[in-house]
């Protein structure tokens, strides 16, 4: 980290932080977060593509919908995801880098 950190900003916004990192600790949270980056999902499209069952998937896109890192939209019967946190984006991008990329 080439940064020079502010503790004191830290010190108020760990809680933050800490609330983000423990909803991307989970494995199917953070597979169905990127996968949501990528473009708008609707719930059966998550569900072949990701191969996360009911009712692991509902509760896991429930706790991102909560948290404000995805929103939905109505169509008909279906519902669909989109990413709405570019802090979560921001991270996920980071861990696809130094996960994914070498």
């Amino acid at each position: 980290m080439t940064q020079k950190i502010d503790l004191k900003k830290m010190t108020s916004s760990a809680e933050k932080a800490c609330k983000l990192m423990s909803v991307l600790s989970n494995r199917d949270r953070m597979i169905l977060l990127c996968e949501i980056s990528q473009g708008e999902k609707c719930v059966s499209e998550l569900e072949e593509t990701l191969q996360i069952h009911q009712p692991t998937l509902s509760q896991q896109l429930t706790v991102l919908r909560t948290e404000g890192l995805v929103k939905t939209r109505r169509e008909g019967k279906l519902i669909y995801y989109s990413s709405v946190s570019p802090i979560a984006q921001s991270v996920m991008g980071i861990l696809y880098e130094h996960y994914c990329t070498k």
